[in-house]
């Protein structure tokens, strides 16, 4: 079994906020594939050849500005596709079919993504993240100016106290407790 710690992350945060959590919380994209690019390489964002990277990111932010009443929804479909279904993100199909099943109209979608104005919109957010906070992967959690990348083990599963008092603890300990820079368990049960 592989563990997404950015999905489980996500679906606790959503889940909580579902449940009425009075937080109020931006989703930063940020790309992971950027971040494998070996020094001297092109970007991922300058590359015509990686482009398909970077689709599920940017139809992402244009769900979340373009139709954000349904932008939960479909953040967590994606989630769904690449890591319960093994779908293909890089896949534009599979995309329009996420969005289409999340209520949104894949085409007005893929319009705003041919001019490449969202795919400076994700560079200038992920390189913010990491100049700004040294952000080096998902999930990372950014209260101010403090930033903890957490690895949180489990799914929520539908439980929003669950999620709520999970996500909680990780505000308390970044925002309350700096004197604890890392904890990882040695173990883990089974």
């Amino acid at each position: 079994m592989t563990i997404s710690f950015a999905r489980n992350a996500h679906e606790h945060v959503l889940e909580a906020l579902r449940a009425g959590a009075d937080w109020d919380v931006e989703f930063v994209p940020f790309s992971l594939s950027q971040v494998q690019v070996a020094e001297g390489e092109r970007d991922v964002w300058d590359d015509p050849d990686r482009r398909s990277d970077l689709l599920a990111l940017e139809a992402s932010i244009v769900v979340a500005e373009k139709f954000p009443d349904r932008f939960s929804e479909v953040h967590e479909a994606l989630f769904a596709a690449r890591h319960d279904h093994a779908r293909d993100l890089r896949d534009e199909n599979v995309l329009r079919d996420v969005l289409r099943n999340g209520g949104v109209d894949d085409t007005s979608v893929f319009e705003h993504l041919t001019d490449g104005a969202v795919r400076d919109r994700l560079k200038t957010s992920h390189e913010a993240a990491v100049s700004d906070h040294q952000v080096f992967g998902v999930p990372t959690f950014i209260v101010g100016e403090k930033a903890a990348f957490v690895r949180i083990m489990t799914r929520p599963r539908g439980d929003a106290a669950a999620a709520t008092s999970t996500i909680e603890r990780v505000l308390d300990l970044l925002s309350d407790h700096p004197e604890l820079n890392e904890v990882k368990h040695t173990t883990l049960p089974n």
